[in-house]
Protein backbone atom coordinates (compact mmCIF):
# COMPACT_ATOMS: atom_id res chain seq x y z
CA UNK A 1 0.00 0.00 0.00
CA UNK A 2 1.32 3.45 -0.93
CA UNK A 3 1.59 5.80 2.06
CA UNK A 4 -0.41 9.01 1.84
CA UNK A 5 1.61 12.17 1.55
CA UNK A 6 0.93 15.06 3.85
CA UNK A 7 -0.55 18.06 2.09
CA UNK A 8 1.03 21.40 2.93
CA UNK A 9 -0.53 24.73 3.77
CA UNK A 10 0.47 27.61 1.49
CA UNK A 11 2.89 29.02 4.09
CA UNK A 12 4.50 25.60 4.55
CA UNK A 13 4.88 25.19 0.78
CA UNK A 14 6.45 28.63 0.51
CA UNK A 15 8.95 27.78 3.24
CA UNK A 16 9.87 24.50 1.51
CA UNK A 17 10.45 26.34 -1.78
CA UNK A 18 12.20 29.34 -0.23
CA UNK A 19 9.70 31.89 -1.52
CA UNK A 20 7.00 34.02 0.06
CA UNK A 21 3.48 32.77 0.69
CA UNK A 22 2.27 35.81 -1.23
CA UNK A 23 4.14 34.61 -4.33
CA UNK A 24 2.46 31.21 -4.08
CA UNK A 25 -0.92 32.93 -3.73
CA UNK A 26 -0.16 35.11 -6.76
CA UNK A 27 0.81 32.08 -8.85
CA UNK A 28 -2.40 30.36 -7.78
CA UNK A 29 -4.54 33.36 -8.75
CA UNK A 30 -2.83 33.51 -12.16
CA UNK A 31 -3.34 29.79 -12.67
CA UNK A 32 0.42 29.23 -12.81
CA UNK A 33 0.21 26.76 -9.91
CA UNK A 34 -2.80 24.57 -9.20
CA UNK A 35 -3.26 23.20 -5.67
CA UNK A 36 -3.61 19.47 -5.14
CA UNK A 37 -6.74 20.07 -3.10
CA UNK A 38 -9.02 22.99 -2.35
CA UNK A 39 -11.05 22.85 0.87
CA UNK A 40 -14.77 23.67 0.81
CA UNK A 41 -13.85 27.13 2.12
CA UNK A 42 -11.39 27.69 -0.72
CA UNK A 43 -8.09 27.07 1.09
CA UNK A 44 -5.33 25.46 -0.93
CA UNK A 45 -3.49 22.31 0.08
CA UNK A 46 -0.33 21.41 -1.76
CA UNK A 47 1.66 18.27 -2.49
CA UNK A 48 5.31 19.35 -2.65
CA UNK A 49 6.26 16.84 -5.36
CA UNK A 50 3.26 17.88 -7.47
CA UNK A 51 4.21 21.56 -7.21
CA UNK A 52 7.82 20.82 -8.10
CA UNK A 53 6.59 18.95 -11.19
CA UNK A 54 4.37 21.90 -12.15
CA UNK A 55 7.36 24.24 -11.84
CA UNK A 56 9.55 21.90 -13.93
CA UNK A 57 6.90 21.85 -16.65
CA UNK A 58 6.79 25.65 -16.63
CA UNK A 59 10.54 25.86 -17.14
CA UNK A 60 10.33 23.52 -20.13
CA UNK A 61 7.49 25.46 -21.76
CA UNK A 62 8.59 27.67 -24.67
CA UNK A 63 8.00 31.40 -24.21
Amino acid sequence: MVPKRRLLLTAELAAELGVSARLIQQYRQEGTLVPTLETPKGHARWDLDDVREQLRALRKRPD
